[in-house]
């Protein structure tokens, strides 16, 4: 599988979750909206999953709290998907992983869900962020913000 992979490259990344897609930069969290992680893009989920956004190698898992996962394109790009603020604090609680690093995933494999009305309960932002970690080396990505998303089917953004 892992072949198959090597040779598919994307141009393109899809909604890694469902609801309304915001600029990375009016994220409530300053290591996220001052770019210290990298450009990126974020979504206020409607749904309680994060999918792949495209085919992918999973790089990284928090395997205890279970609240953010790293993959990385043929061609290089490293995403790191980032579900909620503070929300390590919750010890894994609410979150379950479908993948392990190493994993080949192609674009819609569930990767994360998570439980949404819990991480509200906790007084904690459910957002979802997408920092491409190494984006100083792609400047002409194009993303597309202010818009309602649809898992898996919404391009969001273009490379």
């Amino acid at each position: 599988m892992l072949s198959i992979f090597k040779k598919k490259k994307n141009n393109s990344l899809t909604a890694f979750s469902t609801g309304k897609v915001i600029p990375i930069d009016q994220v409530n969290d300053e290591v996220f909206s001052s770019k210290m992680l990298g450009d990126g893009i974020a979504i206020r989920p409607e749904n309680n999953e994060v999918v792949a956004p495209c085919d992918a190698e999973v790089t990284m898992i928090m395997e205890e709290s279970k609240h953010a996962i790293g993959l990385k394109l043929v061609n290089g790009m490293e995403l790191l998907f980032h579900i909620g603020i503070d929300t390590v604090s919750m010890n894994g609680e609410g979150f379950n992983i479908f993948v392990k690093s190493g994993d080949t995933v192609n674009s819609g494999d569930k990767l994360i869900s998570f439980d949404r009305s819990l991480i509200k309960e906790k007084g904690l932002d459910d957002i979802v962020i997408m920092a491409i970690t190494n984006s100083d080396e792609y400047k002409s990505i194009k993303y597309k913000v202010d818009i309602q998303a649809v898992s898996n089917d919404t391009v969001i953004a273009t490379f």
